[in-house]
């Protein structure tokens, strides 16, 4: 009997192993009344290079190995097999980077849900069904969508595909919506069983900084390094995407690569204390002191998620220029949905 029950979770070990390796591929509606255009997805991410706290990162990788069980646990306890997460947090803080990890840990394929090329209710449920099983559905700035009278698709029919009957028909998928900041929107929205798991992405501290100078630069240790960690205490602040930018273009020398860093950190921290002084407050800085989303004079916020995704692979099109928007991380789990998460 335990030598049966060992050959099954070997089997069960080994197909769940396949999928992972498994090539995973970007679907995109790329016209209002298309169906999915598809390219493979040679993203390099893996969970392991995401910058993030090692206790967070444990966490999410073992929830989304309990999401891969067999679908009878969720049928025994009359669930839809299904999964739900909100990144939120200020644009270049590794939300895109996030999603192709977690695309390429279940080897799912990732499907990018576009509501402003959504023609209606129906559409959006046509879409949907369109999609199979074992993919990963992505909603990038969902806050734009809720107020945005201009989108097609009503709040109704947003919830719907939430948590929806119809967002039963299949099993076996994970969906991901992203915004800035959860201020201001309607709870009902991120209620447990519409969204499961909450994942926090903040801009640097110096402990991200010291993650990311050793996989960019191979340093753990440097002379500039209590330079560097000063300007953070005294508040200064760059997303991790600036800093990894920064490390890239001076990979050559650390120490020309940290002296940058300590001079963007300084460039920010006077920028942001001569808008305070002013009275006014734009961009990244609004979103730190009020924590709602800061809105650049076109109305879009940073660099949409998968937007980065969708323009390494051109399926971008070119009239299009939407743009949407670690101190330590902090993931928010639903106690309702998960207690076997949220033990402390």
């Amino acid at each position: 009997m335990g030598e049966g029950k060992t050959a099954v979770q070997n089997v069960t070990k080994k197909l769940a192993l396949e999928q992972k390796m498994k090539e995973v591929s970007l679907f995109v509606k790329v016209h209002r009344n298309g169906r999915w255009r598809s390219i493979s997805l040679t993203h390099p991410a893996t969970m392991e290079m995401v910058v993030m706290d090692s206790d967070l990162k444990t966490r999410i990788k073992s929830d989304l190995d309990n999401f891969l069980k067999p679908k009878q646990f969720y049928h025994r306890l009359g669930k839809v097999w299904k999964r739900s997460y909100l990144l939120y947090g200020s644009a270049g803080t590794g939300k895109s980077t996030f999603i192709a990890a977690v695309a390429k840990f279940l080897g799912y394929d990732i499907n990018e849900i576009n509501l402003h090329r959504i023609t209606s209710d129906s559409n959006l449920k046509c879409l949907l069904l369109q999609t199979t099983n074992k993919s990963l559905l992505v909603v990038e700035d969902l806050y734009r969508y809720l107020g945005d009278k201009s989108t097609a698709v009503s709040l109704s029919g947003i919830l719907n595909f939430m948590d929806g009957v119809i967002s039963s028909c299949g099993e076996e998928r994970v969906m991901i919506f992203t915004m800035n900041s959860k201020e201001n929107i309607d709870a009902s929205f991120l209620r447990p069983g519409r969204i499961d798991v909450h994942i926090y992405f903040p801009l640097c501290d110096f402990t991200a900084f010291k993650s990311l100078a050793n996989s960019h630069l191979g340093l753990k240790d440097h002379k500039l390094f209590s330079r560097v960690e000063e300007n953070f205490q005294i508040g200064a602040t760059l997303s991790p995407a600036e800093i990894g930018g920064i490390m890239v273009s001076n990979r050559g020398s650390p120490t020309r690569s940290s002296k940058t860093v300590i001079t963007a950190l300084q460039g920010n921290l006077a920028s942001r204390v001569g808008r305070r002084s002013s009275g006014s407050t734009s961009g990244r800085d609004s979103e730190e002191l009020s924590d709602s989303s800061a809105v650049t004079k076109d109305g879009q916020n940073g660099v949409h998620p998968m937007k980065k995704i969708k323009n390494l692979y051109g399926l971008s099109r070119a009239r299009s220029s939407r743009k949407a928007s670690m101190k330590k991380l902090d993931m928010h789990m639903n106690e309702r949905e998960n207690s076997d998460l949220n033990t402390t």
